[in-house]
């Protein structure tokens, strides 16, 4: 779902900027009023595991596209709306700057479509509301069937609203190709079966942090008042979610799908692939062009050193790989960074007080 710079006008980017940063300032006043020290490991392979999650597209079955995770319902549920959305904007913003996936110029938007509707929404309204609920009983039984209930019908529900802005945004840019209705009609649908797988890895993935560390979870252990016990040490769990990250970005990603994503798939279609070419926008000349773009565009070109996830000029396989590993361990650091900066000014104003 990253957007290209030319589904965008300058003036619909600018105000997604502005959005984004809004709910950026808000998550950063959060953080810093945090007093959690197990955020810094859990935020920093947590973002690592997103970033790699998001290298993989799986193949939606008789579509001819694709789809890949965006994360935000799986950070939230464990680091909180607040700390999962500024993880988002890492990975978002490191994809872009040095892998040149999404326009920089659409930034704003892409953080606004893919991160605050799984971080906030998700979380206030689908997450936090189901895991303190009785849906299926009490015991731990049942509090693994509200985690994964959450997990799939916030990623469903998650990725509709991204993909409706998507849409949204493109009408409010001006851009005459895309009729609204055709559009959204090619793109809920695909999303609809995106955000269904996202929301089974994404179950999976916190059933694990479930039974390792239940108490990474949040609202689980409230929920459970207190009586579940975890089973691996954090170190163990943080381990092995590092080593996923590791194998999943620099080997599994080898083998993601190469059907267009769902975005491009509503644009392109898949003609190639003996499927429907649906908006059938031309790909190397569409949406439209301002100053803004081309100089987004050339900023990218300075500062992406592995675009599109490879080697510059080159096939190689071997550039995924090393795009993978590259990636989740900036991702990590970053995050990190933003962790022991709240900290380190959380006790400046203690000191202050």
């Amino acid at each position: 779902m990253h957007m290209a710079d030319a589904l965008l006008s300058p003036a619909v980017a600018a105000t997604m900027y502005v959005a984004s940063g809004a709910a950026a300032s808000v998550s950063i006043k959060k953080l810093r009023q945090d007093n959690e020290p197990q955020k810094l490991p859990t935020m920093a392979v947590a973002a690592a595991v997103v970033f790699a999650g998001q290298m993989i597209n799986y193949t939606i079955p008789g579509t001819g596209s694709s789809g890949h995770m965006c994360g935000g319902m799986m950070l939230s549920a464990l680091l909180g709306p607040y700390a999962g959305f500024l993880s988002m904007i890492v990975v978002l913003a490191i994809q872009c700057l040095f892998f040149a996936d999404g326009g920089l110029m659409a930034l704003g938007a892409n953080i606004w479509n893919m991160a605050f509707y799984g971080c906030f929404v998700g979380y206030f309204l689908i997450w936090k509301p189901i895991i303190h609920s009785k849906w299926f009983g009490e015991g731990k039984s049942a509090l693994r069937k509200r985690i994964i209930a959450a997990s799939i019908i916030g990623c469903v529900v998650t990725l509709q609203l991204g993909a409706f802005s998507v849409v949204l945004e493109t009408s409010l840019s001006g851009i005459t190709e895309l009729p609204f209705g055709a559009f959204m009609g090619l793109m809920q649908p695909i999303h609809f079966a995106i955000g269904l797988i996202e929301g089974l890895i994404t179950s999976a993935v916190l059933c694990f942090v479930f039974d390792s560390r239940p108490e990474l979870l949040r609202d689980v252990n409230e929920a459970a008042s207190g009586m579940l016990q975890p089973r691996r040490s954090l170190k163990a769990t943080v381990g092995i979610l590092a080593i996923v990250a590791l194998v999943v970005g620099g080997g599994l990603s080898l083998f993601a799908s190469g059907n267009p994503d769902g975005l491009e798939w509503a644009l392109f279609g898949n003609a190639e692939g003996g499927y429907s070419t649906n908006m059938g926008l031309d790909e190397e000349n569409f949406g439209v062009s301002s100053q803004a773009a081309d100089t987004a565009e050339n900023i990218q070109e300075k500062t992406s050193f592995l675009p599109d996830y490879s080697f510059p000029g080159s096939e190689s396989a071997a550039g995924t790989t090393v795009s993978g590993i590259v990636g989740s361990a900036l991702v990590a650091g970053v995050a990190l960074l933003i962790c022991f900066a709240g900290g380190f000014f959380r006790k400046k104003r203690q000191n202050k007080a």
